[in-house]
């Protein structure tokens, strides 16, 4: 399971090399989004595959959430610097920008309230799964609309930090719930 995280990263890695250099060419984005869905692939089957095999262990899912923070943070890298080899302008870099740090603060609050025993699995609107399928959709709807890519990046940058948002508010009840339901000694 291990080995195969890391080619979901190396996946990614290549997606993004490919949004970097594409200049927005059509064929390579495409192509792009080829690889990044075979990277999001890649991360559901590892989790299958150690559950499959009775593998699952503790550095296994924490090796697989780091990953997948690196593709991440690949991705968006390569498409906001493919938009500085095409066209700099600072407000989708911005957008692009604010589109990443929520993509890594959606993991992180995840990752912060379950190490405070809250699960958080399925909570927000944003999760790696949907913001890959966005990517994904407007990558290739930039084949017919130039500017698909651009605004989904307005539109990851205000989903995923709705959903950190959410994830807030989700752990700020529970964490009440457990407070008032342990008594102070």
């Amino acid at each position: 399971p291990n080995h195969v995280s890391v080619l979901g990263v190396l996946s990614a890695l290549f997606s993004a090399y490919l949004y970097w250099s594409s200049q927005f060419e059509v064929a390579l984005l495409t192509v792009a989004a080829m690889f990044l869905l075979i990277s999001g692939f890649l991360d559901a089957l590892d989790g299958v595959l150690a559950r499959l095999y009775g593998e699952v262990t503790v550095f296994g899912g924490f090796l697989d959430s780091l990953l997948d923070r690196y593709a991440d943070a690949f991705v968006f890298l390569g498409i906001i610097l493919g938009w500085l080899i095409t066209n700099p302008n600072p407000v989708w870099m911005f957008w692009g920008l604010a589109a990443l740090v929520g993509s890594l603060l959606v993991s992180y609050s995840r990752a912060r309230a379950e190490a405070a025993g809250t699960k958080m699995e399925s909570i927000g609107i944003a999760e790696r799964a949907e913001r890959i399928i966005i990517l994904v959709v407007a990558t290739l709807l930039s084949i017919v609309w130039a500017d698909a890519l651009r605004w989904s990046m307005l539109l990851l940058a205000v989903l995923t930090n709705l959903t950190v948002l959410q994830r807030v508010i989700y752990f700020k009840k529970a964490s009440k719930k457990k407070e008032l339901a342990t008594p102070i000694v």
